[in-house]
């Protein structure tokens, strides 16, 4: 089963959702709206919205103020996404041209602080103290985790624990954000608020090592962008670093590091398969799992409704999936 056919219940307030998001970047300035726009239309899992409408339901699910959460955590995910493509050089996203491939990294980064700050304003609309003061704080995180990637490119000495930190603050955080705060706006008990922040952050920790797996596994068609582009950006993912155990490809990957200059996709190749035949993918697959079997337990704390199994039943997508 497709991930959106798992909660195609929620099709009518995603879609206002979407419109939402369309009209909140929309900008007096031609380049800076199409931009904006650009990203949006290519698509994506909008997984975030989903995670919101699904909290909301744990509380007084009031689309107005359930939307207004949805709208900005997206958006501000949005945003991240343009200036990672600006640190990482990246030409393609979801199969099409970057921001900044299309225009340039100056555009890039302004379009990116543009939809930082519309989704900001639009989070205003929501009288909550509590709910801008968490937003704020992840997205304080969330660049943390993003100047540590940067420090720690073509860092072969890592701990799995530095890995861990990286991901939880780069995506985990904000996925647990996105829970939380569909529970505040629907003003859900506190028991519940802390176990869908929980659920949201195993969710997002199992999310991107199988994202990290994927860009090893899955192939160009499916990532819109060559396999392996977590190493070529000198980006110590999961596999690579259990890789690593391996001594003499650990020494071979230090030697072709000390020249990222030089990297390129046919270097790498090797590396990238010496991955694929090890046991790095399927013990990567193994520590997603119980991330995803500590979801499954917070889930347990919640009422057993069809929205408790939805997300039920997305962590067990999130798990298996292939692209």
């Amino acid at each position: 089963m497709k991930l959106p056919m798992i909660y195609s219940y929620l099709k009518k307030d995603l879609d206002r959702i979407e419109d939402a998001m369309t009209n909140t970047i929309r900008a007096e300035h031609p380049v800076l709206e199409d931009a904006s726009v650009q990203l949006l239309r290519a698509g994506g899992k909008r997984i975030r919205p989903v995670f919101v409408l699904l909290s909301g339901k744990f509380g007084t699910y009031e689309l107005p103020r359930i939307q207004t959460v949805a709208v900005a955590l997206e958006l501000i995910h949005m945003a991240s996404l343009v200036h990672d493509d600006v640190i990482d050089d990246a030409e393609l996203r979801r199969g099409k041209p970057t921001v900044k491939a299309k225009w340039d990294n100056k555009v890039a980064m302004y379009a990116g602080d543009y939809i930082f700050a519309r989704s900001l304003e639009y989070l205003s609309k929501l009288e909550e103290p509590r709910a801008h003061q968490i937003l704020a704080h992840t997205i304080v995180e969330l660049c943390i985790g993003e100047v540590e990637q940067i420090r720690d490119k073509y860092r072969i000495e890592q701990h799995l624990k530095d890995y861990l930190r990286r991901i939880r603050r780069k995506t985990a955080i904000l996925i647990a954000a996105s829970a939380r705060l569909g529970a505040i706006a629907s003003g859900a008990s506190l028991q519940h608020e802390r176990a869908l922040y929980r659920y949201g952050y195993y969710v997002g920790m199992s999310y991107q090592i199988i994202d990290d797996v994927l860009d090893f596994t899955a192939s160009e068609a499916d990532l819109g962008k060559p396999a392996g582009g977590d190493l070529l950006q000198g980006n110590m993912t999961l596999p690579a670093l259990l890789a690593c155990e391996d001594r003499f490809f650990k020494e071979r990957l230090t030697q072709v590091f000390r020249n990222p200059e030089a990297l390129d996709q046919e270097t790498l190749q090797p590396f990238i398969q010496h991955i694929k035949d090890s046991d790095s993918i399927k013990r990567s697959l193994e520590i997603s799992d119980r991330y995803l079997q500590k979801a499954y337990q917070e889930l347990d704390k919640l009422p057993p409704t069809r929205d408790r199994n939805t997300l039920k039943q997305i962590a067990r997508h999130i798990g298996k999936r292939s692209s």
